[in-house]
């Protein structure tokens, strides 16, 4: 028997590889001599490098970048197997928890240190990206990564304006000429889930930018400045980067990684299942285990599990989902390629208790080892 298991983290209880570990042993009570492949799993988010060093062999690089409030931080990225390739998760260098509460501010928040995080994997050779977007506590539409990149943004005096998505607003002119030229010879793909254009009532700042700290008043001030920021653009450069789909994500990141620096937006998940060369895994599998912390309407939308389903499913490989958690809006799982999902709790538990590391490893063993005692009580499957 093989069984591919690739699961996402739990997130705030274990990695997608502690989990994968746990529900090996389990099966392996049942068929000892079974072909476990583990496989990480993320889906652009939270855990991309972490999964995606791990299945190539590839390494982290410790850093120390400009962070959100332009004060240094300690930074990490990996470069996979291949030694051309980078996996930047931009909020390892501009996210939300590294801003105390009291201090976030998107008017002043910077994505200066994605930029020099891009710039660190240039010296180590990468002209290969692969970009999470999401969880910044930015809307500075890229400004400052691109800033840190060599690209100048000046306002009416001809004067560089400061970071921050408070100085978008006062950008009048776009030099490209002292831009990083290594970038010529780069690609970005960049993971991007959201459909959010830069600007508008779906833009960054009505949507996501009260999470960011930012109230109503400042809300409007931010989406003012994006909107007046894609107009220099498209008078300068000659293009609508504001309709650009998914140019609002991460606080406009999208679009500076769309326009600026020639990158694919696309599912985070498809773009992981590609790089870890997930089809080729599958071949000959009899059953594929996937599951995340909890599963809702939320992993219908194009979150990890579902993404190894519906792949799973054009081969005609029985999925089975593990969650810690699971919704009754889960139900349209079974049918997008999930064959039966499980709950690994096993009784009434405090929510402290169930995130527990140990005790989620040992419920996932549990729950993968009575699965497969039903396999091979119905199937004889040896």
């Amino acid at each position: 028997m093989k069984v591919v298991v690739a699961i996402d983290s739990f997130k705030g209880s274990i990695s997608s590889l502690e989990g994968s570990k746990a529900i090996a042993s389990g099966i392996n009570k049942v068929y000892p001599d079974a072909e476990i492949v583990c496989v990480p799993l993320a889906d652009g988010g939270e855990g991309t490098t972490e999964a995606l060093i791990s299945a190539t062999n590839g390494e982290l690089r410790n850093v120390e970048v400009t962070g959100p409030l332009g004060t240094p931080v300690k930074s990490i990225y990996g470069i996979l197997g291949n030694r051309k390739t980078a996996v930047i998760e931009v909020a390892a260098a501009c996210g939300l928890p590294l801003v105390p509460v009291e201090y976030r501010n998107p008017l002043k928040t910077t994505t200066f240190g994605v930029g020099e995080m891009i710039l660190d994997a240039l010296r180590q050779g990468c002209r290969e990206f692969v970009i999470g977007l999401g969880g910044t506590a930015t809307n500075d539409a890229g400004i400052g990564m691109l800033q840190a990149l060599g690209f100048s943004f000046k306002d009416a005096e001809g004067h560089e304006v400061s970071q921050g998505g408070g100085s978008l607003s006062l950008i009048r002119s776009i030099d490209t000429n002292r831009a990083c030229q290594e970038l010529d010879q780069c690609v970005f793909r960049v993971a991007c889930d959201v459909h959010n254009p830069l600007f508008g009532p779906d833009g960054a700042a009505y949507v996501f930018a009260p999470q960011k700290g930012a109230d109503p008043v400042m809300v409007k001030e931010l989406d003012e400045g994006l909107a007046s920021f894609a107009e220099v653009v498209h008078n300068e450069l000659n293009v609508d980067v504001g309709q650009i789909p998914g140019a609002g994500a991460a606080g406009g990141l999208g679009a500076a990684f769309a326009f600026f620096l020639s990158g694919t937006l696309q599912p985070g998940i498809e773009l992981v299942l590609d790089i870890i060369g997930m089809e080729q895994k599958l071949a000959d599998a009899d059953f594929v285990i996937t599951g995340e912390g909890r599963l809702d309407g939320q992993t219908s939308m194009g979150k990890a599990p579902l993404g190894i389903a519906r792949l799973s499913q054009k081969y005609g490989i029985p999925v089975l989902a593990y969650a810690g958690g699971i919704t009754k809006e889960a139900s349209v799982l079974n049918g997008n390629g999930i064959t039966s999902y499980f709950p690994i709790v096993s009784g009434p538990m405090s929510l402290e208790l169930a995130m527990d590391p140990k005790e989620t490893k040992q419920n996932l063993r549990r729950t993968a080892e009575q699965v497969f005692r039903i396999i091979r009580a119905v199937k004889g499957m040896s």
